[in-house]
């Protein structure tokens, strides 16, 4: 099946609900904003915006959602064989070993009786794989989250206000998985880079997957596309900042009245790339929901084995278990996501 991506997102962004205008990004994203702002919304002091949609009774009621005991992990690896290239100082990890057992077998470690042991540590940026944004990650006007100047939240010092330690005991919800890729090319699993995702697509989703997929106040909901599956077959290749499919700007709406705690996609960027402007712009969505709405927003997510699962059973909800490393003052934030089947 051909997906006529230029079409649908033609129909989209004529009918959003906030009136898009490909040539005015600037005024676009202003009106949006206008329409699904959350300042305030839970009090002057906020500072873990969507997440307070997942409430007691929400944990409760994903715990229920365990009938198989299946665990699916949902994160890529943390190695040199990533996809990063370097933007912005973005690398992959780098791995390094202070004892080994080489040490050990030559007696070099100073332990008493035979003991030996081995020790290694890590330097990588914090949002180099699978992680979550934090509210501090990007800023709108120089504005962060709930309308606080952005030099006084983040400073060289990190995050003083809305840090991703914040998030670490809050992110276990209902998860639900929305394999749009599956839905709309079920002979790839594929969505071409450049795809924008539309609410219409979402929702037609939904139905297709029927009443498990239902998603609502306090879901943390997963797109998957496809990229990675691709990028896996044929390459990185432009993976980290390049053309992708993700959600259209024009899903923002949808976003904010499903009342999700939070979203990942398997992608690197979470939006459509390219954007949908035609003026210079970069990464709108983000713009609109982080420090605007308030949503945690997940990216670089594996969500291959997980859709397969799901679609052998038919069931698209799970519980979902992914806390940020506690990463005190982190603006983002490596997370080992684990959906319990």
């Amino acid at each position: 099946m051909e997906l006529a991506s230029a079409e649908y997102g033609r129909t989209a962004l004529e009918d959003f609900a906030f009136g898009f205008d490909a040539a005015d990004p600037e005024g676009t994203i202003r009106r949006t904003v206008d329409g699904v702002k959350n300042w305030f919304r839970w009090g002057e002091h906020d500072v873990i915006g969507t997440l307070n949609f997942i409430t007691d009774e929400k944990r409760r009621e994903a715990a229920g959602l365990v009938r198989r005991g299946r665990a699916i992990s949902l994160s890529q690896s943390f190695d040199a064989n990533g996809p990063q290239k370097g933007w912005r100082r973005r690398t992959n990890p780098v791995h390094t070993m202070t004892d080994t057992g080489t040490d050990a077998e030559r007696g070099i470690q100073g332990f008493p009786h035979g003991l030996g042991g081995a020790d290694d540590v890590i330097a990588m940026p914090l949002q180099c794989s699978t992680q979550w944004d934090g509210l501090g990650h990007i800023f709108d006007h120089g504005h962060a989250w709930n309308g606080r100047r952005a030099g006084d939240v983040v400073t060289s010092e990190g995050d003083l206000v809305t840090g991703i330690e914040h998030a670490a005991s809050l992110l276990v919800s209902r998860g639900v998985l929305l394999d749009v890729a599956r839905h709309l090319q079920p002979d790839t699993g594929e969505l071409p880079d450049g795809y924008a995702i539309t609410t219409a697509d979402l929702e037609s989703c939904i139905l297709a997957q029927g009443p498990t997929s239902q998603v609502g106040t306090g879901d943390i909901v997963l797109v998957r596309t496809g990229q990675l599956t691709r990028a896996r077959r044929d390459g990185w290749g432009d993976y980290a900042g390049g053309s992708a499919p993700g959600l259209s700007f024009t899903t923002a709406e949808w976003l904010h009245r499903m009342e999700l705690a939070a979203i990942a996609t398997d992608t690197w960027g979470f939006e459509v790339r390219p954007n949908e402007f035609t003026a210079p712009s970069f990464q709108p969505l983000h713009q609109v929901v982080i420090p605007n709405m308030g949503l945690t927003v997940g990216e670089m997510w594996d969500l291959d084995e997980l859709a397969s699962a799901c679609a052998e059973t038919g069931v698209w909800e799970f519980q979902l278990v992914a806390p940020p490393l506690s990463v005190t003052g982190a603006v983002g934030a490596p997370v080992h996501p684990m959906a319990l089947l």
